[in-house]
């Protein structure tokens, strides 16, 4: 029980220090989107 606590800790601080990359990600899969959403509408 305590490693899963530890292990839960450390994933948690994982994810809060990594919010600017996702934020970042999720902006390229937005941006990649678009595009794919601009080409379908061009056939």
């Amino acid at each position: 029980m305590k490693t899963l606590t530890i292990l839960m800790a450390l994933t948690g601080l994982l994810v809060l220090g990594g919010c600017n990359t996702v934020k970042g990600v999720g902006q390229d899969l937005q941006k990649a989107g678009e595009k794919i959403e601009d080409a379908a509408k061009k056939k």
